[in-house]
């Protein structure tokens, strides 16, 4: 039974002044931590945007089906109806914000194959989307004809099934989301897509109408005109009358900005107390580890020539669909890092770059607490590759030690103090040096050459409009010193190593990729040998 209709009150006087200012502390309670804060600020320097690729059979509805599916199902999830609201004092405020039809972009390739999905996805990766007005964007590629991990009577070739694909990669601002935290939305909003949906009462609900299958597709508008049509509403919203959340009226923000100027004494003041804390336990973990007690801190590796700047103005991407990562013993980020240190070093080694310490940055997600109110919940490690250890299984045992080491390091008590004087630095001490930060200079060690990341993104129970789902990928970004990337991504059974490059660092990401590709061969042989 629908629920009476009840009328409001519109609050004027004292009211609407105790209405802006509950407003206000709302909208500070939503303010982004200081660690999402520094992800949004930066990617208006370079591109951090997360991206989640999703293949899945195309059943062949019209894309306004799947247009309306997405904005249907998407218009339920609480994380992809924010958007961020800049503040001059204040930390930056999550604020609602309604789906818009332009967030879901249909791309017309030249040929529906699976190279131009690469070649249209390499130029997305330099993008970003507009935080202040919406933080996601789905892109969609159709009826791709040749793509990986097809069905069909000839599927036991990837690439080779007589299904088309639809390809689907869900981009997603920094701020909003880590990688295990984006993987949950994509799962959230990809879940029988275009299906009728289950309440918690058990009762059937529909998603959106689906026509019947076959019909003819309607054309996807061009992305120029997209973008143009977003833009118009967003300055409607922001500039004019019209908003879409509440809680954002000029008295509003400025209660959220007085208490931002009232509280940064006392910021400073905690920013000052903690430091020291800080200092304190630094010189104690510097204690525990000449004492042995905990593992030393990750070496510092020199450069080469895949890290000098400047930062990347083209991008390339390749993947490695259904790579056979798996040996007894290992875990398959081991066995994909140990690939990497024999490709990137006979890679280098060919270009008379020869190295006897390759490093690598390993992304490590941290437990989640209620304490916790980031989205950004992971810390970076910095792995020895053990290339100058011939023995492939010797390395990999090293490598696996290594990670150990790193993680047990990296979740000791005594790092978190760092942690807490992050969260009270004033929102313009922070912006101030997140703007001013040399991002092209390269420092004399690296905590690695390149990045890994690695993630599973659950059972391979995905779908969309009825097509089953094939694999995931990931590309994590390229920065002015990082010009090699790689993504490790499991869903199911299916692991997909991905490359993603800067071609005027690396022009031959092909032949990379063919030393990645027998480097993956090599080493799972060599671990899974009986001796």
């Amino acid at each position: 039974m629908n629920a009476p209709t009840r009328r409001v009150a519109v609050p004027t006087g004292r009211m609407a002044v105790r209405a802006g200012v509950s407003a206000a502390l709302t909208g500070h309670r939503a303010a982004l931590a200081p660690q999402d804060a520094t992800r949004f600020w930066l990617s208006r320097r370079g591109g951090n945007d997360l991206f989640l690729l999703y293949c899945f059979d195309d059943t062949g509805y019209p894309d306004r089906v799947v247009r309306d599916a997405v904005i249907a199902r998407s218009a339920g999830i609480a994380d992809l109806r924010l958007r961020i609201r800049e503040h001059r004092f204040a930390y930056p405020s999550w604020e609602p914000c309604e789906v818009e039809p332009s967030q879901v972009v249909v791309h017309d390739l030249d040929e529906p194959l699976w190279t131009n999905v690469e070649n249209s996805l390499a130029r997305l990766l330099g993008t970003g989307v507009p935080a202040e007005r919406y933080a996601w964007r789905l892109h969609l590629f159709r009826e791709i004809r040749d793509a990986p991990a097809g069905s069909g009577p000839a599927a036991a070739t990837p690439g080779t099934g007589d299904t088309p694909a639809l390809v689907a990669v869900l981009q997603i601002s920094h701020a909003l989301a880590d990688g295990r935290r984006a993987a949950a939305i994509a799962r959230e909003l990809l879940t029988g897509l275009g299906e009728p949906a289950t309440d918690r009462a058990g009762r059937t609900t529909p998603d959106t109408a689906v026509p019947t299958p076959g019909a003819q597709r309607v054309a996807g508008q061009s992305d120029l005109a997209e973008m143009r049509r977003g833009a118009a509403l967003f300055e409607r919203r922001v500039h004019g009358r019209e908003s879409c959340a509440p809680g954002t009226s000029r008295l509003g923000r400025a209660a959220v900005e007085a208490t931002a100027l009232f509280s940064f004494p006392w910021r400073l003041g905690c920013t000052v107390r903690r430091g020291l804390a800080a200092a304190r336990a630094e010189r104690e973990l510097n204690r525990l580890t000449e004492a042995g007690e905990i593992p030393p801190p990750a070496p510092g590796f020199a450069p080469t020539r895949l890290n000098q700047p400047p930062a990347p103005e083209e991008r390339a991407v390749r993947m490695l669909v259904g790579a056979d990562l798996r040996a007894p013993g290992h875990t398959v980020t081991v066995v994909a890092l140990t690939a990497i240190s024999l490709a990137l070093s006979r890679y280098l080694a060919a270009r008379g770059d020869r190295r006897d310490h390759l490093g690598a940055q390993v992304s490590m997600a941290l437990p989640v607490d209620r304490k916790t109110v980031r989205r950004n919940n992971y810390r970076d490690l910095g792995i020895d590759l053990g290339v100058a250890e011939p023995d492939l299984r010797l390395r990999a045992d090293r490598i696996a030690a290594t990670l150990a080491e790193r993680r047990r390091r990296a979740t000791h008590p005594l790092q978190q103090a760092r942690d807490r004087v992050n969260d009270v630095v004033p929102a313009p001490v922070l912006r101030r040096d997140v703007a001013g930060y040399p991002l092209d200079l390269v420092p004399e060690t690296l905590s690695g050459h390149t990045v890994v990341s690695s993630v599973h993104r659950g059972p391979a129970d995905l779908s969309v409009l009825g097509g089953r789902v094939r694999f995931t990928a990931g590309f994590p970004a390229l920065g002015s010193v990082m010009h090699l990337t790689h993504g490790l991504h499991g869903l199911g059974n299916t692991l997909t190593l991905s490359v993603h490059s800067d071609p005027q660092v690396m022009p031959d990401v092909d032949e990379y990729v063919e030393l990645l590709e027998a480097a993956v061969r090599e080493v799972v042989e060599c671990l899974a040998a009986v001796e």
